[in-house]
């Protein structure tokens, strides 16, 4: 893949991610307007989905680093496991990806 569409995907990919974790962080608690403390287990359940889904962006976002990384250190495009060339189309589509389809349908 060209070095240039690599960062460009890349770039996206983390404006994506960046743009998600401050939209996550800005639906924190606010005041209930009539100073009721409201379902309990409703807002527990979802401070565990958004602890969830932050866990997630941020995995999602060290990917994003080490994918940066290997295309830095010219091995962007290559696979982490066995240095096979990950086809194109397959980057296009999950631009921090280590492995090919093959070794990742093995784990």
């Amino acid at each position: 893949m060209d070095p240039q569409r690599a960062r460009e995907l890349l770039a996206a990919e983390r404006r994506r991610i960046e743009e998600q974790l401050a939209k996550l962080e800005g639906d924190g608690p606010g005041p209930d307007d009539d100073g009721d403390t409201g379902d309990e287990a409703a807002d527990l359940y979802q401070d565990e989905l958004d602890e969830s889904r932050d866990e997630d962006l941020r995995e999602q976002l060290a990917a994003v680093a080490r994918a940066e990384a290997r295309l830095a250190a010219g091995t962007y495009g290559l696979s982490v496991e066995s240095g096979v060339p990950i086809p194109d189309e397959r980057l296009e589509a999950v631009p921090t990806a280590e492995l090919t389809v093959e070794e990742e349908q093995a784990r």
